[in-house]
């Protein structure tokens, strides 16, 4: 009887361990969903995805349309990750909607390229030109700085910097009396038969069919802060399955692609 007693009582044991084990090993198994912009980003992740399966971590790609639904999707927790954004834009996001959600690591940076079907140079905008720019925050800061830097407007001292987003509002200086435009990113391309030029982020601008270094009349300078990056929500940046992926993102394999796939329109910022 103290046997038998004794064999059920490690039976027990066995079988809790057992299922203990399979908790755990569900747990490693996780699918990580990670949402991005259609485009060139999801180009990117199919890599990554490829990557982070060699080392183990499962990864599923969820596609977005637009700049605002991914973090809103991250904060809800329908999403454990998103890549697609640049820190101005988030920290703009968290002011505005209180968001929990901090940067995991660094992937590459577009530059910001102003496009026209009517002109060769920013030199040669007529007076009274219309402009079209995004009208989310941080990139209309970016097209406005952009603007600054071709010497096409100039804006008021400590507008566009230290967090400050520039607006129209912030033009003090506007020679050729341009208009400009405000308009959803997404939606830019489109324009360009309408406006006189458009300051278009690079993911919109490949998904048209324009090559910034070969089409753009000006480009921002690589050199700036508008590197894009990871996102997790703050509770889970210290998690495991975080650092493996950011490691996917950040791995040689991804650094190829970007360099022969983007001909230096998307360069790595790791």
């Amino acid at each position: 009887m103290q046997r038998r007693h004794i064999f059920r009582i490690l039976s027990a044991v066995a079988a809790s361990a057992a299922l203990l084990s399979s908790i755990g090993a569900h747990a490693d198994d996780k699918v990580i969903k990670v949402g991005t912009i259609s485009g060139p980003d999801a180009q990117i992740w199919q890599v990554v995805q490829k990557v982070a399966k060699r080392n183990g971590l499962e990864v599923k790609v969820i596609e977005f349309n637009d700049y605002v639904q991914p973090n809103a999707a991250l904060d809800a927790g329908d999403l454990d990750a998103n890549s697609f954004q640049h820190q101005p834009y988030l920290d703009g996001q968290i002011k505005q909607r209180g968001y929990k959600i901090v940067n995991a690591g660094l992937t590459y940076i577009s530059p910001l390229g102003v496009y026209s079907k009517k002109l060769k140079s920013l030199k040669a905008l007529p007076q009274g030109a219309k402009v079209a720019v995004p009208n989310d925050p941080s990139n209309e800061n970016r097209a406005l700085l952009l603007l600054q830097a071709q010497g096409v407007i100039k804006l008021k001292p400590g507008a566009g910097a230290d967090g400050n987003n520039a607006t129209p509002l912030d033009i003090a200086d506007n020679p050729k009396k341009i208009r400009i435009v405000e308009l959803d990113a997404a939606q830019l391309p489109r324009t360009l038969s309408d406006v006189d030029a458009a300051a278009i982020n690079t993911n919109f601008a490949l998904a048209a069919g324009l090559q910034p270094t070969r089409d753009a009349i000006a480009l921002e300078d690589v050199h700036s802060p508008y590197a894009n990056l990871i996102a997790v929500r703050a509770k889970d940046k210290d998690q495991p399955w975080v650092k493996k992926l950011v490691a996917a993102y950040q791995s040689d394999d991804v650094r190829q692609f970007l360099k022969s796939e983007f001909k230096g329109s998307v360069v790595p910022s790791f």
